[in-house]
């Protein structure tokens, strides 16, 4: 954090003060600026001054008399070590976004390239315990979206959070992790060398000051961030009760679309997903949908386009009067999804006579093929089979 002028140093650590007083919220918080026109005045103004505000009452005012401005510049100090900044609502770098939700936080420490945090973002959530097709959807669709430029949020949790997470980083995309916790608490603990990547190449946001330990009650309250720092959100996987669907709630509550991934009617972990999408969530079924929600360029997704271009001419060499240019399969397919793809341009074909023409195992041909289907390129057809799109 840059070194602020005295004067200013110290009214942030006023601030700061009154922010960790228990039971002072951003509502509070403004109330006592405003009565007082300073942090810094409002710590010191007397007991009964601040127990007849609005809200208040003498518990509350001696709360705050109570309050340790040594405490609040120790931890600005704490701040200057780690490299890491706090940001308050009029502050500039402060996300815009979240200043207008249900329940504002009072502050944002950050650690990281806070300049993420202006840019169109998606947040991409679901559960901790996915399945490998809520994996590979979460990699395709973080990828997708972060090469086009948009900012993938999650909550650094383990399963689709750090998949999500490590998916934009991994394409040269950007990503912000909001925490449940403070800095200097590395939770969970598997997630130690993803903290360090995101510090150094996306950032880290809480509300909770450095060294606090995650609670239950903070998870619920980091949700609300992870939607409120995106135009859209994004449920991956999500079983009944899942934490991935409050954040959903939290996003409707804020005016926010919500996309959900669609599965298997028999699998627990979809059974969020597809509820969303029956009560009217948008199906996401490839980058372009959720750029689209954005409306960011590229909403038409590349695979998806292709796929409608080899349709034609696939069409169009059965004479069905389809006459669409082909194009080149997507230059970024790895040799055996290629494989596949050019197998099924000629006809549909079983799963069992791709495994056995690739030559490869069969839980290797299914992921590519569920890769090739998250795209736009493929359908699956009944009975195991599939085609080209």
């Amino acid at each position: 954090m840059a070194v602020a002028p005295a004067a200013s140093r110290d009214e942030l650590a006023a601030y700061l003060a009154l922010a960790q007083v228990p039971g002072i919220g951003a509502a509070r918080l403004r109330t006592l600026t405003a009565a007082f026109e300073s942090a810094g005045a409002a710590l010191q103004a007397p007991h009964g001054a601040i127990a007849a505000l609005p809200g208040f009452g003498r518990a509350a005012a001696t709360a705050v008399r109570a309050a340790s401005l040594r405490a609040a510049h120790a931890l600005l100090q704490q701040l200057d070590r780690m490299g890491a900044s706090v940001l308050l609502p009029e502050d500039d770098p402060f996300p815009p976004l979240l200043r207008d939700i249900p329940e504002p936080p009072a502050l944002l420490y950050a650690w990281g390239d806070v300049g993420l945090l202006a840019r169109p973002a998606a947040g991409v959530v679901g559960s901790r315990n996915h399945t490998p097709y809520g994996a590979t959807a979460a990699q395709i669709l973080a990828a997708g979206v972060a090469r086009a430029g948009v900012v993938v949020v999650s909550g650094m949790a383990r399963g689709i959070d750090a998949t999500a997470h490590a998916a934009a980083l991994d394409s040269g995309g950007a990503s912000v992790g909001v925490l449940g916790n403070g800095f200097g608490v590395v939770y969970p603990a598997a997630n130690r060398a993803l903290y360090e990547r995101m510090i150094a190449c996306g950032c880290l946001v809480t509300e909770l000051p450095p060294g606090e330990r995650p609670h239950a009650h903070t998870f619920p309250r980091r949700n609300r961030l992870i939607s409120g720092l995106a135009g859209v959100t994004v449920v991956v996987e999500a079983a009944a009760g899942s934490g991935a669907l409050i954040t959903a709630d939290c996003a409707l509550d804020q005016g926010r679309t919500v996309l959900a991934v669609p599965g298997p009617i028999t699998s627990p972990t979809s059974l969020g997903c597809n509820k969303l999408i029956q009560q009217g969530a948008k199906p996401a079924l490839c980058a372009g949908d959720i750029l689209e929600e954005l409306g960011l360029p590229g909403a038409a997704d590349p695979g998806r386009m292709a796929g409608r271009d080899r349709s034609g001419a696939v069409a169009a060499r059965h004479g069905l009067g389809v006459a669409l240019p082909e194009r080149p399969v997507p230059s970024d397919l790895s040799a055996l999804q290629r494989s596949l793809w050019e197998a099924l341009v000629a006809e549909p074909q079983h799963v069992d006579a791709l495994v056995a023409a690739a030559g490869a195992e069969t839980s290797a041909v299914l992921t590519a093929l569920t890769e090739l289907e998250m795209r736009g390129l493929v359908k699956q057809e009944p009975g195991m089979r599939f085609a080209v799109v």
